[in-house]
């Protein structure tokens, strides 16, 4: 089993006001359905509110992200996976709950996690 990272931009969600819940919902739901097939690791939004910080090893805490990265944001779910094309039917389905197209990254294989 491989775990998958299923995700979108904020940007990318564009949806009418009068459809937010039931778009919620339908996220909801299909992450209801990834819990109840024992496939849901990992599942949220970024805080949009909270400004990322980097923290170096001594514990320094500076603001901002790496220079020249893009801070993260929009919705992510993590799911454990037989295989990419188990990951691709996910990947629709939350696609189709949130309205927009959704990103598909594989982790890579850590016996230990």
């Amino acid at each position: 089993m491989m775990k998958y990272l299923i995700s979108f931009p904020a940007e990318a969600m564009v949806i009418p006001e009068e459809d937010f819940n039931a778009v919620v919902e339908a996220a909801h739901a299909v992450i209801d359905e990834a819990k109840a097939a024992g496939v849901y690791v990992f599942g949220g939004g970024i805080d949009e509110n909270v400004d990322p910080v980097l923290v170096a090893s001594d514990g320094t805490v500076t603001k901002g992200t790496y220079p020249g990265h893009m801070v993260p944001n929009g919705g992510y779910t993590v799911l454990e996976l037989p295989s990419r094309e188990a990951a691709l039917e996910w990947a629709a389905k939350i696609a189709l709950a949130c309205r927009c197209p959704q990103e598909l990254r594989q982790f890579q294989y850590d016996p230990a996690s």
